[in-house]
């Protein structure tokens, strides 16, 4: 199976990667953005549906993730895998970062002006 990467969600600014040779062996690459983290394949979330109640595990591309401005616009989804309900629920930063953290595609939105 392929490894999955992690680009985090925010980055601080433009980080520099020096692949190649060690300094002064000869010719390098450098890079630059997010430094790429192996996520494991067997990553699950507990998650529970607020229509039928139930509750189960779910992995990474089960679940989307949107980031919005205010808290009332971030938040995560799933489909009930019991009762197919679409559900959507409030995402604040622990979320956010367990969620990043396990793989999970996010979406960013944005305003317009």
């Amino acid at each position: 199976m392929n490894p999955t990467y992690l680009m985090p969600a925010a980055p601080t600014g433009p980080t520099a990667v020096r692949t190649g040779p060690p300094t002064g062996t000869g010719p390098a690459t450098v890079r630059t953005g997010p430094v790429p983290v192996p996520v494991p394949a067997a990553v699950r979330f507990r998650a529970a549906c607020p229509d039928c109640r139930g509750r189960f595990e779910l992995a990474a591309g089960a679940l989307r993730l949107a980031i919005g401005a205010t808290s009332r616009t971030t938040f995560y989804t799933f489909t009930c895998p019991e009762c197919a309900a679409p559900v959507r629920k409030p995402a604040g930063e622990r979320i956010i970062e367990l969620l990043t953290g396990g793989g999970v595609r996010t979406l960013r939105l944005h305003a317009t002006p």
